[in-house]
């Protein structure tokens, strides 16, 4: 049974991030999976599921660039480790790394490979700490054809691997309506996933007075938004709030049309969102923002704006689309990116490798 030790840039969710999805998908694999630093680094680990259990990383200082230094300072973190997989018998797993910043704690973990995937731009890491990580990987997985290019000068051995969704999921056909949306009549215009503060808010806000026959529902965590109460004060909105995951796929069942929105921060990226999945693994139109000069994603089944005043437009030609293969084809997208299908590629490409 392989042994895999994975350092996770985000903690373990019960909205699971993209390192989850694809961990709890390898069969035939003992996992650690550590979360991100924290305090409370000393709670007993959690069995999730059989052979994969989830421990937090202790808190160290920032890593420095000289890297005798920045050995120095994690040296509570390496002994951690060291003591976790001696408790597991874990001699050589896999390491399999998921952020820039964890690169100072390879050379006192033995391994017998490294995977290095990367999930996100990151911004905010010295480049030489990606840089780094990325000539010592054996395989490297890119969640979009602009980080595969954005790492090629230190790696020729990168394997495109885009984000998925969790098909049988968000395609079921039998659906409840949501309390909260019963009592609503007319057409529905929704959007699923965190109210982030640098959201552009407002193409819908726009669309929501323009189109006040029409009910603009947001599902998920909220964050302060410069623009939120805006949004809010209007009649034809509900903001819902965090709801159940397993719960999400009744409201795409409600809504008449998904919406897509933009951060500020994403702008220059090529990444699609877990979201686009599951809106297309629904069926239901998709209308989405996106940024001058972008790459538009499956533009044969995605109404792209510009403009609020297209996002506006794009939102009516979506409510009156005709039944028939935008939808099939959507789910077609979706199912092509289930997360068992990119989990099945990483053996595939693991395994070509010697690593599996």
């Amino acid at each position: 049974m392989k042994q895999i030790l994975c350092l996770s840039a985000q903690p373990w969710s019960t909205v699971p991030t993209r390192t989850q999805q694809l961990m709890t998908r390898l069969k035939n694999a003992k996992i650690l999976f550590l979360n991100p630093p924290t305090r409370n680094y000393r709670k007993p680990g959690r069995k999730v599921r059989p052979g994969l259990t989830v421990y937090s990383m202790p808190p160290s200082p920032k890593a420095v660039e000289d890297k005798l230094v920045r050995l120095f300072r994690a040296r509570r973190q390496i002994r951690y480790l060291l003591k976790l997989m001696d408790t597991y018998r874990f001699r050589e797993p896999l390491l399999w790394c998921t952020a820039p910043e964890q690169v100072h704690l390879l050379d006192a973990i033995p391994h017998s490979g490294l995977v290095y995937d990367c999930g996100q731009d990151w911004l905010d890491s010295p480049p030489e700490w990606e840089s780094e990580l990325t000539l010592a990987a054996d395989v490297v997985f890119a969640a979009s054809a602009g980080l595969a290019d954005h790492l090629s000068p230190c790696s020729d051995n990168i394997a495109l691997l885009p984000n998925g969704v969790s098909y049988p999921m968000f395609s079921r056909t039998s659906a409840e309506c949501p309390p909260a949306l019963a009592d609503v009549t007319g057409p529905v215009l929704g959007f699923t996933g965190t109210l982030w503060e640098d959201l552009d808010l407002t193409p819908v806000i726009q669309a929501a007075r323009a189109l006040p026959h029409c009910t603009f529902v947001f599902v998920g965590k909220r964050e302060y938004n410069p623009r939120g109460r805006a949004l809010e004060s209007l009649p034809n909105v509900r903001i819902l709030g965090r709801q159940l995951p397993v719960d999400i796929p009744d409201y795409l069942a409600r809504f008449d049309v998904c919406l897509h929105l933009q951060r500020r921060s994403d702008y220059g990226g090529d990444i699609v969102p877990s979201r686009i999945y599951e809106y297309m693994a629904s069926g239901k139109p998709i209308v989405a923002m996106v940024y001058p000069d972008q790459v538009e994603h499956f533009p044969d089944v995605i109404y792209a704006a510009h403009t609020p005043g297209e996002f506006i437009r794009l939102c009516v030609r979506a409510l009156d689309e005709p039944a028939g293969w935008p939808a099939q084809r959507r789910r077609d997208h979706a199912a092509a990116a289930a997360w068992s299908l990119r989990a099945k590629q990483v053996v595939q490409i693991l395994t070509a490798n010697g690593l599996y």
